[in-house]
């Protein structure tokens, strides 16, 4: 069974840390598709890919370097979180049956549980109906929300770690991360527009299906940021997107300073992604491209 997944870990701005996690996957064995930190966001996302039990390894073996140095009472980033292995997507890359690639993901929520004392939600494809399967709802409320509150994960303890809090871990389909940077330091306005896009997408308006979109501060830098995940790209292409939010920021006289890939994408969406710049290695085909 081929995997592909996109570990996103509690820390940006340990630039020791972030080299030793690339020496890890270096010597993985495995395809390095992305691995890249944000000081405001205070997140590293990585992304690599291979046959499912040598992918299992090197999140454990990443796990094992990066949540020891990991205390989310003392994390400040502007990216919502839960945990310290915040989410672990895991995208199949061939047509093992979901019940199959299920149960192996079962095995390593179960070991990263026991392991590290961590309550692990199962989500999207894997959740088994004990809670919501999306990452939003189950991020809900963030790290502190969850100080004393009894839980119901998947595996685990039925209290969150009090250092790591809770991972959200499970099989889901192909997404999109993106984000846009507007040279302003008005927030308003990225908010404004990413609370324009959920109301439009709540309202049905189909150019803004599977859109969903943050707006947040990069003090580091004096910009502001749309953070999007466009989580149905057969349906809503990154460039009218893009253009959209472009549109938006012109009308209050702001321009888009750049434009970033997270992670990967598919070689289906990107002629409809002429506006981001993705490196080869960010390219991964799928099952069903």
């Amino acid at each position: 069974m081929r995997l592909l997944t996109v570990p996103n870990w509690s820390f940006g701005r340990d630039k020791a840390l972030l080299g030793r996690c690339r020496d890890l996957l270096a010597v993985s064995g495995l395809s390095v598709h992305f691995c890249a930190s944000d000081v405001d966001h205070n997140r590293t996302v990585t992304a690599f890919s291979g046959e499912a039990s040598a992918v299992f390894g090197a999140i454990v073996t990443l796990a094992e370097e990066i949540l020891p140095s990991i205390d989310l009472n003392r994390h400040v980033g502007v990216h919502p979180r839960i945990g310290g292995l915040d989410v672990c997507p895991l995208i199949q890359l061939d047509d093992t049956p979901l019940e199959d690639a299920n149960a192996s993901v079962s095995t390593l929520a179960s070991l990263l549980a026991d392991r590290w004392g961590l309550p692990i939600y199962l989500y999207e494809k894997s959740e088994r109906g004990r809670h919501e399967a999306d990452l939003p709802t189950l991020r809900k409320g963030g790290f502190g929300g969850l100080a004393g509150k009894a839980l119901s994960p998947d595996f685990g303890p039925t209290y969150a770690h009090p250092q790591l809090g809770v991972t959200v871990l499970g099989v889901r389909d192909p997404l999109i991360a993106m984000n846009v940077d507007l040279r302003t330091v008005d927030l308003s306005l990225a908010r404004g527009i990413a609370k324009s896009i959920r109301y439009l997408r709540s309202e049905g308006d189909v150019r803004f299906l599977g859109v969903r979109a943050l707006g947040l501060p990069l003090a580091s830098r004096d910009l502001t940021q749309v953070s999007m995940n466009l989580t149905l790209p057969d349906l809503t292409g990154v460039d009218p997107i893009v253009e959209w939010v472009t549109e938006q920021a012109g009308k209050r006289g702001v321009q888009i300073d750049g434009m970033e890939l997270i992670g990967v994408i598919r070689p289906v969406d990107l002629e409809r992604a002429t506006r981001l710049a993705v490196q080869p290695s960010q390219v991964v085909d799928s099952l069903g491209v």
